[in-house]
């Protein structure tokens, strides 16, 4: 699922709209300060999201989220769900 339209509303929240229409905000706050997210803790770095070519969500700091993972915790939906055939067994012949 990718990534339309992204909007900071304020520090580690984004509120976000997918290809098939979904939408609504996401806190992001549990991933700030850490590895890569310190990134966010300059000022202005959170604030400057966008969505990327391949339709993940992008900050101009060089962080980047995979809009399925977002698109996942925002509906409550599961990885199945959104892709199906995961939850099937691979077979060898």
């Amino acid at each position: 699922m990718k990534a339309k339209h992204v909007h900071a509303l304020d520090r580690y929240r984004v509120e976000i709209i997918f290809e098939d229409g979904a939408g609504g905000e996401i806190v992001l706050n549990h991933l700030a300060g850490k590895g890569v997210f310190a990134a966010w803790e300059a000022p202005g770095a959170f604030e400057n999201v966008s969505v990327g070519s391949g339709g993940e969500v992008c900050w101009a700091c060089g962080v980047d989220l995979c809009a399925d993972a977002l698109y996942l915790r925002l509906t409550g939906k599961r990885a199945e769900q959104l892709l199906p055939g995961l939850d099937t067994e691979s077979r060898v012949a």
